[in-house]
């Protein structure tokens, strides 16, 4: 089942709601400040049928009778300059309220938002392993705006209405309690049907953001993969996928806006049912002179006014059943375990003299498939170890987990005799220098995506880091030279210029530990491959170096490789060493001798 489909809320969950709230307690002031105008903008509202009451009772009906034309004339201009004023009162209140709550919203959701993209730059990355993209984008997206549109325009909103609906059945039960108590029978089934709604419409909704999640997931899915849909001629069964996809979305949505659509009509019905009522009861009331024509045209404002603020609850109750739904998949993000996490007393790091070491270390991505099994082995500092294997032997694993992306389950991994888990993690990667195969190209300038806009990396240092790495030539050939736009992903790069910003970028940060992922010259030119190499020989120099290697350049020139098969460490020694050994090395060897360079 779908994690964002899966979790079982209640109608009103009282912890959600309060940790939606915790978000708005900086702004205390001004909540504060909008439950005072509410208060004021309550009054008004419910004023206005008091004074057209009185404007019936004691100047326009009988109950006028005995004063003059022109004290009834004035009478009801006083009365009509106070209903103006409070109508104006109204107005300024509103306004107020609507600034307030739109200024509060906005501000939540944006500490939100930096809180939720804080986590995710903190996740361990096998958590992105087991996670897609487009679910995370759907988190941090369209979740995030229902919670915005629940804090601007339901938060407050609701305690508005309540608050009005409160004034409406004082000022009714001032006027005529027993009448007011006779109109109330029809409160508690109005709950009873609403809360029954409210009921399917928060699961309808849960279900509208999971097909959501899953649509965005398929679109990341087809966009990132497009050249491999057209280069295999699948965009029919992909518009198909798609298709089924937004189809479940669209059931989902047309399921969700059913449910929906019941609130007004019961709504409706019940104002009318309220309506009869005060129709049928008051006008007999009326007729036996137990009930004043004022009061009676005061009750059907009332009536007016009190349905109203239901249909915005209605409203509202559809922003809390989304805002629950979404809070659910937000909460749970924030609340996801961090695997990969600093001790409390983790050390900083000045340097590494980069002395490595892998002590009977054991790892498994699953339980019960492990990927290494008791691996030992030591590099000096200074030392370039190469690290060969065919596909799923553990080498790409072996350099994971030195930088700490996962943590090991067995033995220990030592940097300076000194175990990787006592280090920060951030300063054990700022000191650990890696490039990848098919290297990260930000939305930028080059500039940028050497620096990664570190504060302390200067325009200088960036382009010395370009010229020792062979990367500078092509860049000043570009329109803006280190300023020129890389586009997403790096469209307008080749593979070896990327790989030569990859180069730079480590480079520029200088670590002390260089880890070289599956073969930085895949896929280039032979002139850019040597470029390449000459860099990683430059790069290589003085730093301890470890590299998972795939062709013969590189096994050639290090000083010592290891040979991993099913995850175990089955050979060392030098290059030369190996292959007089006629082990599984030299087997590799072999076949790597006879593929194209």
């Amino acid at each position: 089942m779908d994690a964002d489909t899966s979790q079982k809320g209640k109608l009103y969950d009282k912890q959600l709601t309060g940790r939606i709230l915790t978000y708005a307690r900086p702004y205390t002031t001004a909540f504060i400040a909008g439950f005072v105008v509410l208060v004021f903008m309550t009054f008004a509202q419910n004023m206005i049928p008091m004074l057209i009451k009185q404007a019936i009772d004691r100047f326009i009906g009988e109950g006028g009778s005995s004063l003059s034309v022109d004290q009834r004339i004035d009478g009801l201009t006083r009365l009509c300059v106070w209903i103006a004023v409070m109508a104006a009162g109204i107005f300024i209140f509103r306004t107020i309220k609507s600034y307030l709550m739109t200024w509060i919203g906005q501000r939540v959701v944006n500490d939100m938002r930096n809180q939720v993209f804080a986590k995710v730059l903190d996740l361990p990355v096998q958590y992105f392993d087991r996670n897609p993209v487009g679910r995370l984008m759907t988190r941090i997206t369209s979740d995030l705006d229902a919670l915005q549109m629940f804090v601007k325009n339901g938060l407050i909103g609701m305690v508005a209405n309540v608050l009005l609906l409160i004034g409406v059945m004082g000022f009714m039960l001032y006027i005529d309690a027993t009448f007011a108590l006779l109109l109330f029978t029809t409160i508690p089934v109005l709950g009873v049907i609403l809360t029954f709604i409210n009921i399917k419409t928060r699961k309808a909704h849960r279900n509208v953001r999971g097909k959501q999640s899953a649509l965005n997931t398929r679109l990341q899915e087809f966009l990132t993969g497009m050249i491999t849909i057209q280069l295999f001629n699948r965009e029919g069964s992909s518009i198909e996928e798609f298709d089924e996809a937004s189809r479940e979305l669209r059931d989902a949505q047309v399921q969700a806006a059913c449910w929906d659509s019941y609130y007004f009509p019961v709504i409706e019905v019940m104002r009318a049912a309220a309506t009869v009522i005060i129709l049928s009861t008051g006008g007999w009331l009326l007729l036996q002179g137990d009930l004043r024509l004022g009061t009676m045209i005061a009750f059907l404002f009332y009536v007016r006014d009190f349905f109203r603020p239901l249909e915005e609850l209605a409203d509202q109750s559809h922003l809390l059943q989304t805002a629950m739904a979404s809070s659910e998949r937000l909460f749970s993000l924030l609340d996801e375990p961090l695997v990969v996490e600093d001790a409390p007393d983790a050390r900083g790091i000045e340097s590494f003299k980069g002395a490595v070491e892998f002590r009977e270390v054991s790892f498994a991505y699953t339980p019960g498939t492990p990927v290494l099994e008791q691996v030992s082995f030591r590099v000096d500092p200074g030392e370039s170890l190469a690290i060969v294997g065919a596909t799923g032997a553990g080498k790409t694993s072996i350099i994971s987990l030195l930088a700490r992306f996962y943590d090991v389950q067995e033995g220990e991994i030592l940097v300076d005799g000194v175990n990787v888990k006592e280090y920060r993690q951030s300063e054990l990667r700022q000191r650990v220098g890696m490039v990848l195969q098919d290297p990260v190209i930000f939305s930028g300038t080059i500039a940028s995506n050497i620096s990664l806009h570190h504060p302390g990396i200067t325009r200088e240092q960036v382009i010395e880091a370009a010229k020792y790495v062979n990367a500078h030539t092509f860049i000043i050939r570009l329109p803006d030279g280190y300023d020129n736009v890389t586009g997403e992903r790096g469209a307008n790069l080749s593979t070896g210029q990327k790989q030569l910003l990859a180069l730079a970028r480590a480079l520029v940060q200088n670590p002390d530990i260089l880890l070289v992922l599956d073969e930085a010259t895949a896929n280039v030119d032979t002139e850019t491959e040597r470029l390449i190499q000459q860099a990683l020989q430059k790069l290589m120099q003085d730093r301890t170096t470890i590299v998972i290697a795939h062709r013969l350049s590189t096994i050639r020139n290090v000083d010592r490789i290891l040979v991993m098969r099913k995850g175990a460490l089955i050979e060392s020694g030098t290059h030369s060493e190996l292959v007089e050994a006629g082990g599984y090395y030299r087997t590799l060897y072999e076949l790597l001798s006879h593929l194209p360079a």
